[in-house]
């Protein structure tokens, strides 16, 4: 673990002292988070709560406990020490009537900088000797812990607690790993059970005046201000502070032209993707909704909160108010001639719509092509839907990413239906390769792997943690708007045609709106309001179509009763032979509270960490 910050906090500017601390609340913000998605799921074994209108089982005998040989040992850390340490009201068992919760001891949880002390209860029902020791790998952050009982003795055969002593050094800034080892001794000396809990202590450098002891009496004080030894470090404090508020206010005016320069360009990005000055962001296509599948009752939402998101309230006919004219326009830079375009199978159709492999002639040498996605629509089609299929085929036009897929070019030539052009990916739709995989998963000994899958989902998780930066709202985040190829490279796309060609995926309500429900947010679904919070709802989800290899959410459930459902708490459901770990990642992205689910960018974080745990064991 690496030092969370270099220096000491200097008093001169107040730009580095809000810089320092909002370093601090994302460093706590992140380390807190990640216990709270694994306690999600402990709380329903820990309390023994399980619910009986649906079946839920968030460990395997066979993958996190281990039964100790009958002495009736019991090790946790109370619901007051649980509410003091995290704000919850549960108990975390870490030895349970013998029977041993690994995933709670592998946990590192937490201790923030103004903690100081932890308090673990335990009791035996028969003889168990203990020896109890330390290890800190930061000596110089965290004095050595000591605890209130002897370093080694007999379980108490009552209700006991003992407390552990964690204090800071307060000489530099750290995170220290800490390991309490515990061994027990049961019957024999041959008989030894260890139990290792982990923490991660928070520390933080002390200011000067912070450091030095109280000084309470007038004589000690002329001792100070006239004590010519004393004169010297004050001058020196002065000077450093004032070098800092120096520094601070270069730093700080570098800070507005660089925000200068990045509006400047903002502002050109959206001129060339605007056609009026009544446009709004790329964000601005129709609404998408989110469904889920089979329910549960779900515990209480536990994220920790993070910074605001910017929220987008859509009324209902904002796409509908683009005349094919004005859609037309503002894709008029990007027109090429049809004639370099060749048609080649149809990969998907739909009542109105149809996407075909195409062949693209390069416009000054025609012995290049390269490949393309054509999407276009049939004789028949409306002028309406014309229309939405240019304006939402426009959603990411002008950003550029990795793991995003934005439109290429497009054909609107007089008298002909319009063509979009996207660059090539030779797999296809995820939903549709998903569900491939699943159909010959049995047969397959190469089977897709769930270290692939955790790798798809990393991707997307990429790509919408740049537009959540960029503050474009994607809005109908799913499987079906993404597409692979045989690198399993993963790039999120537009929702043109999706609800022609996945119509199951979508339901109105009596609207008039064609949305997609079971992957929407609450406040999407209700009130009509969007935000990167959405996305983050809509994310979950989507990584339930991953591990579930393309099946649908919520289907089950009317999509009229949607809305009352969620708010009533019940979820979806974990998916077969999904790791406890990742299905936490899920459910902290449907809390209810748009502002207590995580940024993409812990997401990103988790995922990746997730990810190379996986490889650890393949």
């Amino acid at each position: 673990m690496g030092q969370t910050g270099g220096g000491g906090r200097g008093g001169g500017g107040g730009g580095a002292e809000q810089e320092y601390r909002e370093l601090r609340f994302w460093n706590c913000v992140w380390r807190r988070s990640s216990f709270l998605l694994l306690l999600l799921f402990l709380l329903p074994v820990v309390r023994g709560q399980a619910r009986s209108s649906v079946s839920y089982s968030p460990y395997s005998k066979s993958g996190g406990y281990h039964s100790v040989p009958g002495p009736g040992l019991s090790v946790y850390m109370s619901e007051e020490e649980v509410r003091r340490l995290i704000g919850m009201d549960a108990e975390l068992y870490y030895v349970r009537n013998d029977i041993i919760n690994y995933y709670a001891l592998s946990f590192r949880l937490v201790v923030p900088s103004e903690m100081n002390s932890l308090h673990f209860s335990w009791y035996a029902k028969s003889k168990i000797e203990y020896k109890l020791g330390f290890q800190v790998d930061r000596p110089l952050a965290v004095s050595t812990p000591q605890a209130n009982i002897s370093g080694q003795g007999e379980v108490p055969r009552f209700l006991s607690v003992f407390r552990v002593d964690l204090f800071c050094t307060g000489k530099i800034d750290s995170e220290v790993m800490l390991l309490m080892q515990l061994n027990l001794t049961i019957n024999s000396s041959k008989n030894i059970t260890v139990l290792n809990f982990k923490r991660r202590k928070i520390c933080y450098k002390k200011l000067e005046q912070e450091i030095k002891s109280p000084i309470s009496t007038d004589k000690n004080i002329s001792k100070i201000n006239y004590d010519p030894a004393n004169m010297s470090p004050t001058t020196s404090t002065r000077v450093f502070y004032i070098s800092v508020g120096v520094c601070c206010a270069v730093i700080f005016l570098v800070a507005i032209i660089l925000a200068v320069l990045h509006l400047h360009s903002m502002k050109r990005v959206e001129q060339d993707d605007s056609i009026s000055d009544s446009d709004t962001s790329q964000g601005l296509s129709q609404p998408s909704t989110l469904t889920t599948q089979y329910l549960r009752a779900d515990t209480p939402n536990n994220a920790t909160p993070v910074t605001s998101y910017p929220t987008l309230r859509i009324e209902k006919n904002d796409l509908k108010s683009v005349t094919l004219m004005e859609a037309k326009a503002k894709v008029k830079d990007i027109a090429i001639s049809r004639e370099r375009i060749t048609f080649k199978d149809v990969l998907q159709e739909g009542t109105f719509g149809r996407i075909f492999h195409g062949i693209l002639v390069d416009e000054k040498d025609s012995t290049k092509e390269k490949h393309v996605f054509v999407k276009t629509v049939k004789d028949q089609a409306s002028e309406v839907q014309v229309t939405m299929m240019l304006t939402e085929s426009c959603k990411l036009r002008g950003l550029h990413h990795r793991n995003l897929l934005p439109i290429g070019h497009v054909c609107i030539e007089e008298g002909e239906k319009p063509i979009v052009m996207l660059p090539y990916m030779n797999w296809g739709n995820l939903k549709l390769f998903l569900r491939q995989c699943k159909l010959v998963e049995a047969n397959n000994p190469q089977a897709i792997s769930q270290q692939d899958l955790v790798h798809m989902a990393i991707q997307i998780a990429c790509g919408m943690s740049y537009l959540s930066r960029r503050e474009v709202i994607h809005k109908d985040l799913a499987a079906r708007n993404c597409v692979i190829d045989d690198t399993l490279q993963v790039k999120i796309t537009d929702n043109a045609l999706s609800r022609d060609l996945f119509p199951m995926d979508y339901h109105c309500l009596g609207d008039n709106e064609n949305r997609p429900v079971r992957w929407m947010a609450l406040e999407s679904l209700v009130n009509n309001e969007f935000s990167s919070a959405g996305d983050v709802w809509a994310f979950g989800v989507a990584l339930w179509e991953l591990m579930t290899l393309g099946q649908t959410p919520y289907v089950d459930i009317d999509p009229f009763e949607m809305a009352a459902y969620l708010k009533d708490g019940y979820r979806i459901a974990q998916p077969i032979n999904c790791p406890d770990e990742l299905f936490a990642v899920m459910a902290c992205c449907w809390a209810l509270d748009p502002e207590e689910r995580p940024k993409f960018q812990q997401l990103v974080q988790c995922l990746s960490e997730f990810h190379a745990a996986l490889g650890a064991y393949v």
